[in-house]
C-alpha cells in the first residue's frame, strides 16, 4: 500500500472513531482524534499535492483534509489545503465544493470587516440557502 493511501486509510478510520466518540458524548476524545485524522489526511494530501495529473485523488484529499482542519479550528490550514486543491486541475463538482467551504469559512469575517452583524442562525440560513 502506498504511502499515501496508507495515511489516508488511517485518517479516515479515525475520522470515524471520532464520530463514534462524538455520539456517545465524549467530545474531548472525538476532539482528540478528529486532530489526529486532520493530520494524517493532511500528509496524504502533501504528499500528492504535486502531483497536478493524479486527479481527482489530489483534490479529494485537499477536499478531506480541508473539512477535517475546519473541525479542528484550524481555518488557515484549511485555507492552504483549498488554495492548494484548486491549483490544480480538480474535478467541477470537487471545485465547487472546495470553493462552497471556502465562503463557508470566510463568510462570518467578509459581512463583521464590513460592519454586517448576523447571528450563527443566519449565517446558517445563508449556507444552507447556497448549499440547496
Amino acid at each position: 500500500m502506498s504511502s499515501i493511501q496508507e495515511k489516508h486509510t488511517i485518517a479516515m478510520d479515525l475520522a470515524e472513531a471520532a464520530f463514534v466518540a462524538k455520539l456517545r458524548g465524549d467530545l474531548e476524545q472525538a476532539s482528540q482524534l478528529t486532530r489526529q485524522a486532520f493530520e494524517n489526511e493532511q500528509a496524504a494530501a502533501t504528499l500528492i499535492a504535486n502531483q497536478l495529473d493524479a486527479e481527482p485523488t489530489r483534490s479529494v484529499l485537499h477536499r478531506s483534509a480541508a473539512n477535517l482542519a475546519v473541525n479542528c479550528g484550524e481555518l488557515e490550514a484549511a485555507e492552504r489545503l483549498i488554495a492548494t486543491a484548486l491549483s490544480g486541475n480538480p474535478p467541477t463538482e470537487i471545485a465547487e465544493e472546495l470553493k462552497d467551504l471556502f465562503i463557508q469559512i470566510n463568510l462570518r469575517p467578509y459581512l463583521q470587516r464590513h460592519g454586517i452583524k448576523v447571528d450563527n442562525e443566519q449565517i446558517n440560513a445563508l449556507i444552507l440557502k447556497n448549499v440547496s
